[in-house]
């Protein structure tokens, strides 16, 4: 395959036959034209793995039997990858990484980062010692509204936060699909694999993430309580979360897989002393923006007057809504664009609202067990801070 030199040479792990998440990836690299997919280990079926391969036009000796071979041949070639993307199930995150950070390779991981703070810190250390670039596909922080919004807050147009409130409460599994042989619902709801707290891990990290980026602000203390919907189910998949945050702001975070009826139910609202925003997945080319007086303006995207940080990854323009494959092309866009000023030996371009990376992914580890721990004491406040 003839690779052009301004494309970014990248591997993956995972993503095979019936991954939605994998051709999500996939398509995120494709949409701007910046990665070439060159080398993979598609499923644990090498049979399987080297068939999906093969339709994604990858050369035969370039298809892997797993991660640690790939890790090691490609490290080894002088046309070998700069990047791989990993779209696994939670509890492989860490072994993979690590093995591709060992060989100084560039991760781009699916969230959560792992499945234990240990794990996660390591994964951390490793790529600031090695250098390597890690991105956490965070990808809702890639919409072009959220970054309009953060930036807003940044700029004091709602004054002192003083209320947040993000809730991730999607109706996915509000039956207990697992019992039909439903394949995300399998691991999902599966401890070993996405542990006991998994709507924490799975949509609550999301709706944390959300919450950092957007006000700034860190959560310091929490109180939560965990519980399981549907009967039967062996994880817990509702969390209710009381926050604290570091300007002395209060907030609440509610995850749910079993809210009947609803879509995907991500969603954010920062309440300031002079201004509100609200801003709706289900509708992410709006935010609307309420002030004292009780009038609202409804900000489009690409409509005049938005912040360059939400130009800079509207495609379209003002009337046609762009989503969820667009925002994950604007994550792999930022990261392409870092990869290629290390190639070209020019220093990182450090931007406050640029793409999450490992030390996201550590935070948002530290908040599940943080959880965890709350819920176990009874919804006790709970220390939610760490310094890295």
């Amino acid at each position: 395959m003839q690779v052009e030199s301004s494309r970014i040479r990248i591997g993956m792990v995972g993503g095979g036959p019936g991954a939605n998440i994998g051709e999500s990836h996939r398509m995120g690299m494709r949409l701007d034209d910046r990665y070439s997919l060159l080398a993979g280990v598609f499923s644990r079926d090498q049979e399987r793995s080297r068939a999906f391969g093969h339709a994604l036009g990858i050369a035969p000796d370039r298809l892997y039997p797993d991660y640690r071979a790939m890790a090691e041949a490609e490290a080894q070639r002088p046309d070998g990858i700069e990047a791989v993307s990993i779209v696994t199930t939670n509890e492989t995150h860490h072994p993979i990484a690590r093995a591709f950070l060992e060989k100084g390779i560039a991760v781009i991981c699916d969230k959560p980062l792992t499945v234990r703070l240990d794990d996660a810190l390591d994964l951390y250390r490793l790529a600031r010692d090695t250098g390597a670039i890690f991105a956490l596909t965070h990808n809702y922080s890639a919409y072009a509204m959220v970054r309009q919004a953060a930036r807003m807050v940044r700029d004091n147009s709602l004054g002192t936060v003083r209320v947040v409130q993000v809730e991730h409460a999607s109706g996915w599994a509000s039956e207990p699909l697992e019992q039909q042989g439903h394949k995300q619902a399998l691991w999902r709801t599966d401890p070993a694999i996405g542990g006991e707290a998994s709507v924490v891990y799975d949509l609550g990290t999301h709706a944390h993430q959300l919450l950092r980026y957007v006000t700034g602000l860190e959560v310091t203390e929490l109180s939560a309580e965990m519980s399981t919907l549907v009967p039967g189910r062996r994880v817990y998949d509702n969390a209710q979360v009381a926050l604290r945050l570091s300007n002395g702001a209060r907030g609440s975070l509610w995850a749910c897989m079993a809210a009947t009826g609803q879509e995907h139910g991500l969603r954010i609202r920062v309440f300031g002393e002079t201004a509100s925003l609200d801003w709706r997945h289900e509708e992410p080319h709006h935010l609307a923006v309420r002030y004292l007086d009780g009038s609202t303006r409804i900000l489009a995207q690409g409509g005049n007057g938005l912040a360059t940080d939400a130009q800079r990854v509207t495609r379209v323009g003002l009337g046609h809504p762009e989503g969820f494959i667009e925002s994950m092309a604007n994550l792999y866009t930022d990261v392409a664009e870092a990869l290629l000023r290390r190639r070209a030996g020019q220093p990182d371009a450090v931007e406050d609202l640029g793409y999450p990376t490992a030390r996201d992914g550590v935070i948002g580890i530290r908040f599940v067990e943080a959880v965890a721990a709350s819920h176990a004491g009874s919804g006790r406040w709970t220390d939610a801070s760490i310094d890295i």
